[in-house]
């Protein structure tokens, strides 16, 4: 699958990769920020430096001259770094103005990016906090005194959710509410929480129960009657007792608004051959056709939130091609 990365991802990647002057691919020797985020396990990992000049009475005044970064990751990812460098020192911001930059700031500079992929500008916006925290150490500045709370330590400390990428619950729940995520393929896109294995999506304490704790559990009744085609009022009992059609129209309604974003997130594909009774034949396409993951994927991502979203007597069949 080729993403649609606007000109200007495509160019400033190129730029960087032929280390055309003008470009920030690299490492500060004894910089003055040091912030690091993600890991080379996960596919995606930053580590971001920058050096300011610094202000004889005031470490506040500090501004940051230059900055760096070594990426580990994909076009997006360099991009998104380049971007972040090159905002900081056109404005020439301190380290406490750097931290107003958002990773929406980011994908604006580019122009946009593939939804899958946002997840790689919140990577440059965590490796700055992180040198940002890194740079107070050493000036002696009280970040707290200034109101800034960077959650310093929230990767490492609570109850790890998702597994894949050594992700905890504090850092889920804050980038959720920082970000407005609403949904696992939003937290995926952002974060990439739940991008592989997706064990986490439903078991209990995992993606959906944070959610469901923090934006209000939704009224699963009235969405089962209302996919099923049925009044909200005529409730669970009927909506169980799904005509054919029904349960079609239910099934239909979980792929294209769950599984398939998630799929495609990876550069893969499925498609719906045929339902008999509560067996559903399915047809992996894209990356996934042919994967040695296949069959994971369809028990643990296609099955299992059907099962979840539908009827528990589900069961995914893999077709060939």
């Amino acid at each position: 699958m080729a993403w649609e990365y606007s000109e200007k991802t495509k160019q400033l990647f190129m730029d960087a990769v032929q280390g055309k002057p003008g470009t920030h691919m690299g490492e500060i020797a004894d910089a003055d920020g040091i912030g690091e985020h993600g890991s080379i396990a996960c596919g995606d990992a930053m580590r971001f430096t920058f050096r300011v000049v610094r202000d004889p009475h005031d470490p506040l005044q500090d501004r940051i001259t230059e900055a760096r970064y070594l990426t580990f990751g994909c076009t997006s990812a360099i991009a998104a770094s380049e971007a972040l460098c090159t905002i900081i020192e056109q404005e020439s911001r301190t380290p406490i103005e750097a931290l107003q930059i958002t990773n929406a700031d980011i994908v604006a500079f580019l122009d946009g990016l593939p939804e899958q992929k946002v997840h790689c500008s919140v990577m440059g916006a965590e490796a700055l906090e992180a040198a940002v925290f890194n740079w107070a150490q050493k000036r002696g500045v009280d970040l707290k005194l200034l109101g800034v709370d960077l959650h310093e330590g929230d990767e490492e400390e609570g109850r790890i959710v998702c597994k894949c990428f050594s992700l905890s619950e504090p850092y889920i729940r804050r980038k959720i509410k920082e970000l407005e995520l609403r949904t696992i393929p939003d937290i995926t896109n952002a974060i990439k929480a739940g991008g592989a294995c997706m064990a986490c999506h439903h078991q209990p304490g995992g993606l959906q129960d944070i959610l469901d704790d923090i934006w209000g559990r939704k009224d699963t009744t009235t969405y089962s009657a209302a996919n099923a085609g049925l009044p909200a009022t005529e409730g669970v009992a009927k909506a169980v007792e799904l005509t054919p059609y029904q349960l079609g129209h239910r099934i239909d309604a979980v792929m294209s608004e769950t599984i398939l974003p998630m799929l495609r997130g990876d550069g893969g594909d499925a498609e719906i051959v045929d339902i008999k009774d509560t067996t559903i034949y399915v047809r992996l396409k894209g990356a996934c056709a042919g994967c040695a993951g296949a069959a994971t994927t369809l028990k643990l991502l296609v099955e299992r939130t059907l099962k979840d979203q539908v009827d528990e007597r589900l069961r995914v069949v893999a077709v060939g091609s």
